[in-house]
């Protein structure tokens, strides 16, 4: 649903190194590339560089096979095709996404890829890169790490543009269904109406971390919304009335850090004059969990004293789980529902809200448009990103980290 544009699309014809997108326009937001690509030799991997400079790169990746999961850091950008040793005719598909690519701060690289390999269990690859220059990007390399792209692979780029024909405002990541415009921000920056305009909104803070070490899960951010459902249990926000030309200020909240005792609270969400509070960490052994826009689930102990969940904010979120005394640590709380006492080792954490107008014209939230879901009190999975999701925490009485939260999300809608 954002506002992509297809920038320039490339098919080889015949085989070559690489391909670059040259003279990028810098009117866009974002870059996205999507290719469908093949190596005709030995490796199975491709490279990324930028503006025709392999230095300053640097990227730490998860991989999976099958049931297997391995990890590692790279001192390039690096993703995964098929390559000679992989089933004949078959290619990988890639998707490398560059946010605020015209921005002087160092450039952040998504990349998600899958070298498919005609098998019941294949390989894909999640890389975090970073680019460490301050220069805009207005080119993009895709090499085929010494070896060549084959014939018939296809590289398309697009641009994500943070104004829209019609659109009120700049500023995030664009999208409509026919009776609003919507600017969603995954991440912080500055949204600008054009002309005078009442704008909806809703904004979620971080959730919190896990704790490890007998630990409570982490509670969700404080939620904010003038449509659907609010936090809490309270009544529906007001609609904010907005200047013209006025730059307003949006900070997304990341979540927070999961260990083993020094796990951390959520942070806020802020637009204009709304702030969400991050949600409270889960409290590790006996402590308490921590208040915040839901609170963070209490830890458990052997011996008196057990940890209390943490309490939620008033129209933002509930409060998170007590630990029970010889069993386990509390979950934490949601925006829709309070964490639950840790009785045994598979509690599931408050309730988020579904806000569908919002999730369904800018495909966020997770299980048909839930957000600010508390952690869990067992596993030490994190929160999803973008959700204000608590993390899971961890019952294992040794050196065992539990999850870290989701970051916050702020969207702003306003009548076309």
């Amino acid at each position: 649903m954002a506002n992509m544009t297809l920038i320039e699309a490339k098919t080889l014809t015949s085989a070559a190194p690489n391909i670059t997108f040259t003279s990028i326009p810098q009117t866009y937001t974002d870059l996205k590339i999507v290719c469908s690509a093949r190596t005709s030799g030995s490796s199975d991997a491709f490279l990324v560089w930028f503006n025709g400079s392999a230095s300053n790169l640097s990227s730490k990746n998860i991989q999976g096979y099958g049931s297997s999961i391995a990890s590692g850091g790279f001192s390039g950008i690096a993703g995964g095709l098929p390559s000679s040793s992989y089933t004949a005719s078959t290619f990988g598909n890639a998707e490398i996404y560059i946010p605020n690519y015209t921005s002087s701060n160092y450039k952040s690289v998504s990349l998600d890829s899958v070298p498919e390999n005609n098998a019941t269990a294949t390989r894909q690859v999640l890389t975090a890169g970073l680019w460490s220059d301050t220069a805009a990007i207005t080119s993009v390399t895709i090499d085929g790490n010494g070896d060549n792209l084959v014939s018939g692979s296809t590289f398309y780029l697009y641009g994500i543009s943070n104004v829209t024909s019609g659109s009120k405002a700049t500023g995030g990541i664009v999208s409509s269904d026919g009776t609003y415009w919507y600017h969603m921000f995954p991440y912080s920056g500055t949204f600008t109406p054009t002309q005078n305009i009442t704008a909806d909104y809703l904004v979620i803070a971080g959730g919190g971390g896990g704790a490890g070490n007998q630990g409570g899960g982490g509670g969700a951010g404080g939620l904010r919304s003038t449509v659907g459902t609010t936090g809490g249990g309270g009544s529906l926000e007001s609609a904010l009335s907005l200047t013209a030309n006025t730059g307003y200020t949006v900070t997304v909240g990341a979540g927070g850090v999961g260990t083993w005792g020094s796990q951390t609270s959520g942070s806020n969400s802020v637009f204009s004059t709304i702030t969400s509070t991050g949600g409270g960490k889960g409290g590790a052994g006996g402590a308490n969990g921590s208040s915040g826009g839901s609170g963070g689930g209490g830890g458990y102990a052997g011996s008196p004293p057990v940890g209390t969940g943490g309490a939620g904010t008033t129209n933002q979120g509930y409060a998170g789980g007590d630990g029970v005394l010889n069993q386990y640590g509390g979950s934490g709380g949601g925006a829709g529902g309070t964490g639950t006492a840790g009785n045994n080792a598979s509690i599931t954490g408050g309730a988020g809200v579904q806000i569908t107008a919002f999730a369904n014209a800018t495909q966020t939230g997770v299980n048909s448009g839930y957000y600010a879901i508390g952690g869990n009190n067992n596993g030490s999975g994190n929160g999803t990103v973008n959700t204000g999701n608590g993390a899971q925490a961890n019952q294992n009485n040794g050196a065992n980290n539990g999850g870290a939260g989701g970051s916050g999300l702020v969207i702003i809608r306003y009548a076309i």
